[in-house]
């Protein structure tokens, strides 16, 4: 699986960084990026998926 955020709609809400900090990380703005260029280690699947889903602005998106 492999996480992609859409810098264009984040507003830096954090929820990703909360739910799945193995994945995704703030940068000094405040504004979502992925790890590890947004390969997602499979032990932290769900936790991932649960983030993407809990963006209030849909700015992160998921690929298999």
């Amino acid at each position: 699986m492999k996480v992609v955020v859409k810098s264009e709609f984040c507003e830096g809400y954090g929820n990703c960084a909360r739910l799945a900090p193995e994945v995704f990380a703030l940068d000094d703005e405040g504004f979502s990026k992925p790890l590890n260029d947004g390969q997602v280690p499979e032990d932290q699947r769900a936790r991932a998926e649960f983030a993407v889903g809990d963006c209030p602005m849909g700015a992160i998106t998921s690929e298999d």
